[in-house]
């Protein structure tokens, strides 16, 4: 049975994009979305994202009657939840507890208008067990019709995950290319899911269960991590040798059989920085090298800020009539990788709003690819791509946080009373 009218809840930068490819393949598509300044800008036909060619596919998609926005649920064939799954602090105190909450939500908001037949399909990145938990809250709602917990195969609705797994700046090519886990609870439901996906999915189809689907995201992200954590101590080490990490992560992976990472100021992003957290909560006891991964990373921030003060104490040792006060420190990037727009679980912009509370100083930020500073950073200027030299040229000591490719241009002068500590490896 073909799929005429799809509803993808949570228009972020999953859904919004995943809504727009639906909707370009002239199927009708209805973006479900609790922000209202959300749902108004898509209607106009734009995006409130950064994301290649998007803007131009949203635009078509609206502008043809393909793709509406709306803050209500409405009656479709299929069902796409793209929302957040964060981790909160447990009611036991224990940290890095997954957050489930806005998955229900979304659950309880489509419930009123699913009919048998419909499908309904988890695409945010969760702990295992959360599509199996998503069923039950849509059974508590709708207990006129049968869920695959109760009635296997005779269900009236098919529920699987599908977890995405694309590159931010290449989402709209990934999401037709790559490869999908599917994971229906039956294995209708995973054949139903296949259909759906096969609209636009130019890349294999993998059926397995729901949640060895949700395993394989965090397995996948987990491992990132890990490595990430490996470059990142190395660096942290070296540091402390007076050695150049990046002279030797180059030299080491001239290995064959080496593909060391590079070093960052942390690991950001809702996926790697929390996908990990979701396995260690389910099985902390055995979840030893995840675990510490995860501390690696989530460390690596406090020690670019110990070496931001170390800086700023250097320039004032060598200017012995200024004081903190005096001293402009300039943090370049903000967002969690090069050349995007986003914000979420960045350690560079912790590292930032960190420094604006411990230095007495002036304190400058450079994020060419966002209008405006975050409500924390607020009182601080935002200082644009153009710039961007100016900052660098007034800052006594500049950080180095992300590596926009409009940082590369920016001229390094080799000045003991102006250094720079360079988390990302700009200049190597």
């Amino acid at each position: 049975m073909p799929f005429k009218t799809i509803s993808v809840v949570g228009l972020g930068y999953i859904g919004l994009p995943t809504a727009a490819v639906f909707a370009s393949r002239k199927i009708k598509v209805c973006g479900l979305d609790v922000n209202s300044r959300v749902v108004d800008t898509i209607n106009k036909g734009q995006i409130h994202i950064v994301e290649p060619d998007l803007d131009m596919v949203v635009h078509a998609a609206v502008t043809q009657g393909y793709l509406k926005a709306s803050t209500k649920a409405e009656p479709a064939e299929a069902f796409l939840i793209a929302v957040p799954t964060p981790f909160k602090t447990g009611e036991d105190g224990s940290p890095h507890q997954p957050d489930l909450a806005y998955v229900e939500k979304a659950s309880k908001t489509i419930a009123p208008v699913l009919k048998a037949g419909d499908l309904v399909v988890l695409e945010s990145t969760s702990p295992v067990g959360t599509t199996e938990q998503m069923a039950v809250w849509l059974a508590e709602m709708r207990p006129d019709l049968t869920f695959p917990q109760t009635h296997g195969e005779a269900s009236d609705i098919r529920i699987a995950h599908c977890p995405e797994r694309v590159l931010p700046g290449h989402v709209l090519r990934e999401l037709v290319a790559n490869d999908r886990v599917i994971g229906g609870m039956t294995p209708l439901c995973s054949h139903r899911a296949v259909e759906l996906y096969k609209v636009f999915v130019e890349g294999e189809c993998v059926i397995t269960n729901c949640r060895t689907a949700e395993m394989a995201k965090l397995t996948e992200n987990s491992f990132r991590d890990v490595n990430i954590a490996f470059a990142n101590e190395l660096s942290v080490i070296c540091d402390k040798l007076d050695i150049n990490v990046w002279e030797l992560i180059s030299l080491a992976n001239r290995h064959p059989r080496v593909k060391i990472l590079q070093p960052g100021a942390g690991v950001g992003g809702h996926c790697i920085a929390v996908d990990p957290w979701f396995i260690v909560a389910k099985t902390p006891a055995e979840a030893r090298l995840v675990r510490t991964a995860r501390e690696v990373n989530d460390g690596k921030p406090g020690w670019v800020i110990d070496k931001v003060k170390s800086a700023v104490a250097d320039v004032l040792l060598a200017n012995p009539s200024r004081t903190a006060k005096d001293i402009t420190v300039a943090c370049f990037g903000l967002a969690f990788k090069p050349d995007i727009d986003d914000l979420r679980e960045s350690p560079a912009l912790h590292i930032t709003e960190e420094l604006s509370r411990v230095l007495p100083g002036p304190l400058l930020a450079v994020e060419p690819h966002i209008a405006q500073l975050p409500k924390r950073l607020s009182s601080m200027p935002n200082a644009s791509l153009s710039e961007a030299a100016a900052a660098f040229a007034k800052a006594d000591v500049r950080v180095m946080l992300v590596a926009h490719s409009a940082f590369k241009a920016l001229s390094r002068k080799d000045d003991a009373a102006r250094p720079v500590v360079d988390a990302v490896g700009l200049w190597r």
